[in-house]
């Protein structure tokens, strides 16, 4: 894995990442949508679509919750787990000057790492970096991460303690995300 690395997005990789997307892998672990979504919007346009996943300044259009309504975006961006091809992608998203996110944001961090490439270690790679280049930014509010995974992902879980990642609590999603069962670590800057 001496070539792993996390990349800013960017046109030139978009056929490996729509390759994913057309195998069925989403960045999202939540709204089942996405895939099909993303796959349209870089079809029709591709700059637009790179360009979208790097919104520090929250430019962008509202964010689509799993039950359909829609909240204000955070400031955020995306990075793909990149080795020998895509292999996968994390995103951040932060509130400017807090480490607190509004209700309807179960974490700062979210990562997803397709079928055929788990077992090798990228999403504990990738999370390592993803903490360096949030460390940068540089925002003194900023004194910690949350990171949240269901109960049963023992694998998420495992990455997320690797990165020095704390137990913090077991709750309840709200509705937006079906009153599902949840746990939430904490990893401090």
């Amino acid at each position: 894995m001496s070539k792993f690395c996390l990349h800013k997005p960017e046109v030139a990789l978009l056929p490996a990442y729509a390759a994913a997307l057309e195998r069925g892998w989403s960045p999202d672990n939540v709204r089942a949508e996405t895939a099909r979504d993303e796959l349209i919007a870089l079809r029709q346009d591709p700059h637009g679509f790179v360009g979208a996943l790097d919104d520090q300044d929250a430019r962008g259009a509202p964010v689509t919750l799993p039950d359909g309504s829609q909240v204000p975006r955070l400031p955020g961006f995306r990075r793909w787990m990149w080795d020998d091809d895509f292999s996968g992608s994390i995103g951040f998203r932060w509130r400017r000057g807090s480490s607190e996110l509004p209700p309807h944001c179960l974490g700062h961090i979210g990562y997803s790492v397709p079928e055929w490439r788990r077992g090798r270690g990228y999403a504990t790679r990738g999370l390592a970096l993803m903490l360096d280049e949030i460390r940068t930014i540089g925002d003194p509010g900023l004194a910690y991460v949350e990171l949240t995974t269901d109960p049963d992902n023992d694998q998420s879980q495992s990455v997320i303690r690797a990165n020095g990642g704390r137990f913090v609590e077991r709750f309840t999603t709200a509705a937006a995300y079906g009153h599902k069962p949840e746990l939430r670590f904490r990893i401090d800057l």
